[in-house]
């Protein structure tokens, strides 16, 4: 007797994200890439084997909200706790239509503020392990620049 699922891939697609258990779930490296003049590394600088000097590595899950990593990212760079220092996130992953690093910016947070974007995981933003977080950090008394996402009115 055949038995069919009745689930559509809608249901499938909706699901919410499932909670990770970080007692049981191994952690993975995400190794982070850190500017502090409010602008993402070139693709350039990930080319051939390359990565640029400013890596930080950081044992995370993929539940990680971007508040969170930015909290271990201040504890590294005590002139990024200021008030007001803005983190751009990006993710940088290898391309496989053609050689080399494409880029994509997810979100956005701000210390000693609350934003739209600090509960937001790298699973949700469809990170997969191996690719590279690239953080563009903007001092407070600097504004930062104008991406397509951000409308200047």
């Amino acid at each position: 007797m055949a038995v069919e699922s009745r689930v559509t891939q809608e249901e499938i697609k909706k699901e919410p994200e499932k909670p990770i258990d970080r007692e049981k779930t191994c952690p993975l490296l995400l190794r982070v890439f850190t500017t502090n003049n409010g602008r993402h590394h070139r693709m350039d600088e990930f080319s051939r084997g390359n990565v640029p000097s400013s890596e930080l590595q950081i044992y995370t899950w993929m539940d990680a909200t971007l508040k969170e990593l930015t909290s271990l990212v201040k504890e590294v760079y005590p002139e990024a706790r200021k008030k007001g220092t803005h983190f751009n996130f990006a993710i940088v992953f290898t391309d496989l239509k053609r050689p080399g690093y494409r880029v994509k910016e997810i979100g956005s947070t701000m210390s000693g503020r609350k934003g739209t974007d600090d509960s937001m995981t790298l699973q949700s933003q469809k990170f997969q392990i191996g690719d590279y977080l690239d953080i563009a950090i903007t001092p407070p008394n600097r504004a930062p620049p104008t991406s397509g996402r951000m409308r200047p009115y």
